[in-house]
């Protein structure tokens, strides 16, 4: 047995549920029988293992240099004791930190221009209407839902998390309202719909739009609803809108560019207009990406270009812009509790799946559904909805001078069914 193989034995040892690895020569390594089985066709995964860089497994597992047995949540839960540290805390305090920090900007600066921001958009939402709307709720909203009632299913909680926005926003109607990364259209429709708005909604995915635009002809909502093909660098100013919702958006935007996305949204937000900033954010107040590898395989295969920040940095970005918070609250459960049905759903129908979006994005997903899951049960992953408000008074370099936003006193209104 060589030195990489007794130091994986010793470490599977004490792991539960059971873990068995069976090298590429045939060689098993832990308990005859076992929850969770890893067939190794590549040495490299078993060095992975050995450093606890789970990131790397999966990528291994992405391309068939591994294969996994074994119900996803138990294979989540072996993840999770194998990584070798806290993947939200960093340890570099080097004097180096500020200029690589500087250098990191400049890059995220050239993968967010408008045209890279599309492709990186399109990578992702334009796998296939149809393997998503496998394992999605049939609003197919693709956002953290929300659990108002313990017994909720997933349809359910996704109608709540829709009408908990819109409360928040107190939409009325005939107000202008904008849905940045508008997804599936489900909040834009729901806004119109239940609320009388009138909506607008913007993409990049070529899918999404063909999609929303598609349910805005068959549910007679021309005049009233518009969904468009545009980066939001590219919306016009010259007729602010009233309230204005970003879910699931500004995780794509980029660090570097956060001033540009919030002073933005400011411009295009009436004064006293309110704003839903609805996203993943950081477990920790250091990382960009989680540590093990974790954040390299998502930016690989799933979520090209995005980048986590911690909600007390995206609070500031905001404040900087001139936008005042007025609630934050954090979901985090929530996600945890949407990604498993999401999961769940997906592990129900492997081969329908694998025939609409192909093995290697199948493997993909499947980890990433499963891995997002238990990083939001650890706390290295969390969401929140921060609700803003452009205030209608001066707002400048000094203090806000009567500065109001037409928010209520108390929550009260947010709770009524």
């Amino acid at each position: 047995m060589t030195t990489l193989e007794a130091l994986v034995e010793r470490k599977i040892a004490s792991l539960h549920p059971p873990l068995a690895v069976t090298l590429p020569g045939g060689r098993r390594l832990g308990p005859l029988q076992a929850g969770v089985t890893l067939a190794l066709r590549d040495l490299r995964t078993l060095a992975h293992l050995a450093t606890g860089q789970i990131g790397r497994v999966a990528e291994d597992y992405v391309e068939h240099r591994l294969d996994i047995g074994g119900a996803p949540r138990d294979v989540m839960q072996l993840a999770v004791q194998l990584i070798a540290a806290d993947p939200t805390r960093t340890t570099e305090r080097s004097p180096l930190r500020a200029w690589r920090e500087l250098l990191d900007a400049g890059r995220a600066l050239a993968r967010h221009t408008p045209a890279a921001d599309a492709r990186q958009v399109q990578f992702h939402y334009d796998v296939s209407d149809d393997f998503y709307a496998l394992w999605l709720d049939p609003r197919r909203v693709y956002s953290c839902a929300y659990f108002r009632d313990a017994g909720m299913t997933l349809a359910q909680a996704q109608e709540a998390k829709l009408e908990h926005i819109c409360r928040k926003l107190m939409l009325r109607p005939g107000e202008r309202f904008l849905d940045i990364g508008a997804g599936w259209g489900a909040l834009l429709l729901w806004a119109a719909e239940h609320h009388g708005v009138q909506a607008t909604g913007i993409t990049l995915s070529q899918n999404q739009h063909a999609h929303v635009n598609g349910l805005i002809e068959a549910r007679g909502l021309r005049g009233r609803v518009r969904m468009e093909l545009l980066d939001y660098r590219a919306l016009a100013e010259d007729e602010p809108f009233d309230k204005i919702a970003s879910v699931g958006m500004f995780e794509h935007v980029g660090r570097a560019n956060l001033p540009t996305y919030f002073a933005k949204i400011r411009r295009l937000l009436k004064p006293g207009g309110l704003l839903m900033n609805h996203g993943i954010t950081a477990g920790g107040t250091r990382n960009r990406q989680l540590g093990a590898g974790i954040g390299e395989f998502i930016d690989r295969y799933i979520f090209p270009g995005g980048e986590l920040l911690h909600v007390s940095h995206v609070l500031r970005e905001m404040a900087d812009a001139g936008l005042e918070m007025l609630d934050t609250e954090n979901l985090r459960p929530h996600y945890a509790r949407t990604l498993w049905s999401w999961s769940d759903a997906l592990e129900a129908q492997l081969d329908q799946a694998r025939a609409l979006a192909g093995e290697r994005v199948l493997r993909a997903y499947r980890l990433y559904l499963a891995g997002s899951a238990a990083s939001f049960e650890q706390g290295w992953l969390s969401l929140h909805q921060m609700l803003a408000s452009r205030p209608s008074g001066n707002v400048g370099d000094g203090p806000m001078r009567g500065a109001q936003s037409g928010y209520p006193f108390n929550r009260d209104y947010m709770a009524k069914q």
